[in-house]
């Protein structure tokens, strides 16, 4: 298994209520557990010191997230909508797709955004109880992805 992490993310909630998914840092597998390596943090940070940690931000947002909230890839039914509140059948599905995208050498490129938004599917599953992750077709499985979960 080559060990690229999982991406970790928080939810930060922006003064006009909007919700956005920020990447803090990615977790490696040990053992039975994960090491969590973060990046560069600052907590309310000067208007021209987040000018920085834009970048970050934007490679977080999941395919087609040109706002603050997570949506859908522009494929499928229901392309461009939110994430959070979907139902289990559009959530499976987008996750699917990037399952399949992460297990295609020759879709590299997009590896990063499928990798959030895969993150941001399981993390709304798990919210909603679903079990999240893993696509092995047990109905059982833990939020979190195990070794065979990884994509690379």
């Amino acid at each position: 298994m080559s060990d690229g992490g999982l991406p970790v993310s928080v939810e930060v909630t922006r003064p006009d209520g909007s919700v956005e998914r920020v990447r803090v840092g990615t977790a490696h597998r040990n053992g039975d557990g994960f090491i969590l390596r973060l990046g560069e943090l600052s907590i309310g940070a000067a208007p021209a010191e987040r000018g920085a940690a834009a970048p970050a931000q934007r490679r977080s947002a999941p395919a087609g997230g040109g706002g603050a909230e997570a949506v859908f890839p522009p494929y499928g039914r229901s392309k461009g909508m939110p994430i959070r509140g979907a139902s289990q059948q559009d959530l499976e599905f987008y996750a699917s797709g990037a399952r399949r995208s992460l297990n295609d050498p020759s879709k590299s490129r997009w590896h990063d955004k499928e990798r959030a938004l895969l993150a941001a599917i399981e993390a709304e599953m798990a919210r909603q109880g679903l079990g999240g992750g893993g696509g092995g077709g047990e109905s059982e499985e833990p939020p979190f992805p195990s070794d065979e979960d990884i994509p690379f």
